[in-house]
């Protein structure tokens, strides 16, 4: 655990806004239920969180690197929540879309933001990094816990106590944007653009982190239909298979920041996307509950690489450090709604096996696209900084220089 206070409290307030990443694909079985959807028209649902997240959030990347918005945070986080809090409470499909549609860009705007101001409260840590990114991961892990104990026991009409996590969230961050502010005063804030940017393989990772979201995403949006289906199980196998989905996450990011420790972030990230490759086979084709230890190792398998490619893309692009944020931590993700309405219409055409079976292609892709990617050199500002201070809070290895720990991996 961290003792970094100010990365705690990024890492909270992440987990209060990826929270609603993970209550859309979460609603989306008491939108059936209650409203006779059908999987291309909740899919729908799903893209209209993910399609103006998925413009806007290189527009706030953009944004942020001319300058500094860190008021985005409370800003966004109550937007997040308040787009899901009234999904429910019209039953009409365009309002619901609309709802959803707000809460997106509640998210776009927060993730460009956030782990820029978390690689200043981190000094560059990949450990830190990870901290910051496991609060999303516990968000995800929450959402369907969340929904299903608030929508389950009263309907969509309940839909408003969904608000609080955002509340919560937009509170816990106000401390470390007076600890920036102080710090920006004092001159110990400052990040100054360094380094020459490799745009060839940027593209490369952003393209990888494309075909790992449209995996992610695709089971984040059927896996509750599915797990009933292969289980013969009820809502309460629907909501196993997301809480593992989603907490696996949380086990992959630890697991990827502690190996970066060690080894190259690209090796590591290359292996995980290799591996997952079989898991999410096992995922579509195992029957009965093994499912549901495919989707813990399919979790992990896709969250390993999660903060590392984070930071891979701020020192890939470090002149473009908010862009860099944005595109991997939110265009990136988000953007694989937009294959969740042609997997639903896969789906009511065929079947939901039949329509999961590309995603099993997808982290083969990705591990294509990482092959020919170099480690990028630790930016100059970074390298030169002692970080005893940074190792003592957030891992081994106290008292070791960036430039020592460059020299033996990341």
């Amino acid at each position: 655990m961290p003792r970094n206070r100010s990365i705690l409290l990024l890492s909270a307030g992440h987990a209060c806004v990826d929270v609603y990443q993970g209550a859309v694909a979460s609603l989306v079985p008491f939108f059936v239920a209650e409203r006779a959807y059908t999987y291309a028209a909740v899919s729908g649902i799903v893209l209209a969180a993910s399609l103006l997240s998925s413009v806007a959030q290189p527009v706030f990347g953009a944004l942020t690197d001319r300058r500094a918005m860190p008021w985005l945070l409370p800003m966004s986080t109550i937007a997040a929540g308040l787009g899901i809090a009234l999904s429910g409470m019209s039953g009409s499909y365009a309002l619901t879309l609309a709802c959803v549609a707000v809460s997106g860009i509640g998210v776009a705007a927060y993730h460009p933001e956030s782990a820029r101001v978390a690689r200043l409260a981190g000094k560059g840590s990949h450990s830190a990094m990870g901290w910051f990114s496991l609060g999303g991961n516990i968000g995800f892990a929450l959402a369907p816990l969340m929904v299903t104990a608030v929508i389950a026991t009263g309907g969509l009409r309940l839909s408003p106590l969904l608000m609080v996590p955002a509340l919560a969230g937009s509170v816990l961050c106000l401390p470390v944007l007076r600890a920036l502010e102080k710090a920006t005063r004092t001159g110990a804030g400052s990040a100054a653009p360094t380094g020459t940017d490799d745009k060839v393989s940027f593209v490369k990772l952003s393209l990888a982190v494309v075909c790992r979201s449209i995996t992610f995403v695709g089971l984040s949006t059927f896996l509750s239909f599915y797990a009933r289906e292969r289980t013969e199980g009820g809502t309460a196998a629907a909501t196993a298979a997301l809480f593992i989905l989603y907490a696996g996450g949380g086990v992959g990011t630890i697991v990827g920041s502690r190996l970066a420790n060690r080894w190259d972030r690209v090796a590591i990230v290359r292996v995980a996307y290799l591996t997952t490759v079989a898991a999410v086979a096992g995922v579509v084709f195992v029957p009965g509950p093994a499912i549901y230890v495919f989707v813990a190792l399919t979790s992990i398998g896709l969250y390993v690489p999660f903060s590392l490619q984070v930071t891979l893309a701020q020192d890939y692009l470090p002149s473009r450090v908010g862009t860099a944020s944005g595109i991997t931590l939110g265009l990136t993700v988000s953007v694989g709604g937009l294959a969740g309405p042609l997997i639903g219409s896969l789906a009511d055409a065929t079947s939901l096996q039949k329509a999961l079976m590309p995603l099993i292609v997808m982290p083969a892709l990705s591990w294509l696209l990482c092959r020919g990617m170099p480690e990028p050199a630790v930016p100059a500002r970074l390298a030169a900084r002692p970080v005893a201070d940074e190792e003592s809070e957030h891992g081994p290895g106290a008292g070791v220089t960036r430039e020592e720990s460059a020299k033996a991996g990341p």
